[in-house]
């Protein structure tokens, strides 16, 4: 079964489908109020996002200290954001780009 992207205005939805019009319908169910603006069928079936591409990189894992800080703050999102930028020193448009990435991955 294909891997498709779909894109809406607020959205990028990355799932299965037969065929172009059932990942489309998948995208209205989800979202009926969104439109799909493309759907592209990816050349495999994996997808990878660059930790590079949103701005994390470095020797500490990130990942890590970023979910302590969730944990700590109970999932609130400034406040891990605050931690975070205690504990590795990072700027607040780095800290949070971390803190949210996380917060996606169901930290």
């Amino acid at each position: 079964m294909p891997l498709f992207e779909i894109e809406t205005d607020n959205h990028i939805i990355i799932t299965w489908a037969d065929d172009e019009a059932a990942a489309q319908e998948v995208v209205l169910e989800s979202y009926p109020a969104e439109p799909p603006m493309r759907i592209t069928r990816r050349p495999r079936d994996t997808w990878v996002i660059s930790k590079a591409a949103l701005g994390i990189s470095g020797a500490a894992d990130p990942c890590h200290v970023a979910r302590d800080c969730l944990a700590k703050a109970s999932g609130d999102k400034v406040h891990a954001i605050r931690l975070y930028m205690q504990q590795t020193g990072s700027d607040l448009e780095r800290s949070r780009k971390v803190i949210e990435s996380n917060m996606v991955m169901g930290w």
